[in-house]
């Protein structure tokens, strides 16, 4: 043998369709009718799990809006669905998800280090807002029409983590035992500044803020004497450029946001490969549901982002373990 080459393709898809008929007899003899029973099929809706699944699949993880929706049934599989049949489907399943962001609640309350954002969202037509909470084992979304503490004391029902990660909004803060401020949020507030203030206190914050950016990517590999040195260094740099003065009103301005978060930049670095110096793990979480709003304009009823949040903490916590997202709405809706 000198090579092997493959030729791949995909078969044509088709619905199978199972007709199942009734019949009516009449005796000869009596008269009598006997009428065959109703079929199981009859009961419900005649659409299966897979079919099931798969809308809801491509409804939530690949952000198709009702009318993409219908066209891809139509297209790829001759199926003809309504949008009122697809919502439909969206509600007969959407307990089932319940158990799975149930199991994801009770991880998350028991997580030593915590990461929590929020994004805007429209829910029937009014304001509202998409809450993420992640750690290394589970991711739980919540939807809400606000976007005070409270929604976090809810969700963490006391539960107080060694280590909060987030950015310097006001509700974010005092839920961990330790804080971790988001760096990238400072660090694009320092490129702004360098490219549009009058003076180098941009300038100076960002080639800061790079070498703490490399601290944090190498940090696990760092012997912890070294460590410790770095980061006795990375502050002694920063107390100087606090007590530099400043002319410029947009550095002024982005000195005090540091000087508030003096205390939560470094945390990181007592935790070596356990917390990160950003809080992109949440922002990539909430992703989707960003895409989602630009794509649909938000929720016509509070149940369906209800039920798409406790989906999503189903399906991303799994993701965690290696699972593949089909598969894990396909098995909770067949469970």
């Amino acid at each position: 043998m000198i090579g092997e080459y493959d030729e791949i393709d995909l078969p044509e898809v088709k619905p199978i369709v199972k007709r199942h008929r009734r019949l009516k007899c009449r005796c000869a003899t009596c008269g009598k009718k006997t009428v065959a029973p109703l079929p199981q099929a009859a009961h419900g809706t005649p659409f299966g799990m897979r079919i099931h699944a798969l809308a809801l699949y491509l409804k939530s993880n690949q952000l198709f809006s009702y009318q993409r929706l219908q066209g891809a049934f139509a297209d790829l599989f001759g199926l003809t669905l309504s949008q009122g049949t697809l919502m439909n489907m969206f509600q007969r399943v959407a307990p089932v998800f319940a158990a799975g962001r149930d199991n994801a609640l009770a991880a998350l309350r028991r997580a030593d280090v915590v990461a929590c954002d929020e994004t805007g969202a429209r829910i029937e037509g009014c304001n509202a807002y998409q809450w993420v909470f992640c750690s290394a084992e589970a991711v739980v979304h919540t939807a809400d029409f606000t976007r005070a503490g409270q929604v976090v004391r809810d969700i963490m029902n006391g539960h107080q983590p060694e280590v909060w990660i987030s950015d310097r909004y006001t509700a974010q803060q005092g839920h961990g035992r330790l804080h971790q401020t988001c760096l990238a949020h400072l660090d694009r507030k320092a490129r702004f500044v360098a490219e549009n203030g009058s003076d180098l206190t941009g300038m100076r914050l960002q080639f800061w803020l790079d070498r703490a950016f490399d601290l944090a990517r190498n940090i696990a590999e760092l012997a912890a004497s070294t460590a410790k040195s770095r980061k006795r260094k990375l502050e002694r740099d920063l107390d100087a450029i606090l007590a530099s003065a400043t002319d410029c009103p947009l550095g002024s301005e982005l000195l005090g946001q540091i000087r508030r978060a003096r205390d939560q930049l470094l945390t990181f670095c007592d935790f070596p490969g356990k917390v990160d110096a950003t809080n992109n793990v949440s922002e990539r979480a909430l992703r989707p549901s960003v895409i989602q709003r630009k794509v649909t304009n938000g929720y016509r009823a509070k149940w369906a982002a209800d039920a798409e949040a406790a989906m999503r903490s189903t399906v991303d916590t799994a993701r965690l373990s290696g699972c593949n997202p089909f598969q894990t709405i396909l098995g909770a809706i067949s469970a």
